[in-house]
C-alpha cells in the first residue's frame, strides 16, 4: 500500500498504524487527519514542537483535542509522512458517502481520514491508497441531520 490516512484525536490510532508500518518494514506513507477546528497536531507537526489551541470546536469530537499528547506526538511526529486538515463540512460529506455507499454508520472522526483522501485525490490517482473507518459513537440528532443534507447548527 503506498498511502494510508489515519485520523489523529489523542494519536493512538495513528501510532498503531506506524508501529505495524514499521514492524512490517513496509514504506507505506502515513498521513494524519485533523479537523480544521482542532489543529494542534497538525500545528504541533509543522511546529516540530507541541502547540496548544485555544479551541476545539468540531462535531467530529474524536478529533477534538486541544493539545497533543507527547508521547504520541513523539512517535507521529517522526513516522507520519504529512498531516492534513478536514473541515466538518468535508466530514458530514464523507459520512453521507460512508452510508450511501457501504451502508455503514460512522462518526465524525471515523469518516476523518475519507474526507482528507477526497481533498486529495487527484494526488492519489493510481495508487494504492487505504483510510482507517472507526467509530460509530455519533449523536443520532447529528447524523440525521447529516444524512438529510440539512446538517446542524455546526455544519
Amino acid at each position: 500500500m503506498d498511502t494510508i490516512y489515519v485520523p489523529i484525536g489523542c494519536g493512538s490510532g495513528i501510532c498503531s498504524v506506524i508501529t505495524a508500518r514499521d514492524a512490517l518494514g513496509l514504506a507505506t506513507k502515513i498521513v494524519g487527519v485533523v479537523s480544521s477546528e482542532a489543529p494542534a497536531a497538525k500545528l504541533s507537526f509543522e511546529a516540530g514542537c507541541l502547540i496548544q489551541t485555544e479551541s476545539a470546536y468540531t462535531f467530529a469530537d474524536g478529533l477534538a483535542v486541544r493539545m497533543p499528547v507527547a508521547q504520541a506526538f513523539e512517535l507521529y511526529a517522526q513516522g507520519a509522512d504529512r498531516i492534513v486538515s478536514v473541515t466538518d463540512t468535508e466530514v458530514a460529506q464523507a459520512i453521507r458517502i460512508y452510508y450511501q455507499d457501504t451502508h455503514n454508520l460512522v462518526e465524525g472522526a471515523g469518516a476523518a481520514a475519507l474526507a482528507a483522501l477526497l481533498q486529495d485525490q487527484s494526488n492519489m490517482q493510481g495508487k494504492q491508497v487505504g483510510v482507517i473507518l472507526s467509530g460509530a459513537n455519533i449523536d443520532m440528532s447529528v447524523y440525521a441531520g447529516i444524512l438529510s443534507g440539512d446538517g446542524t447548527s455546526r455544519l
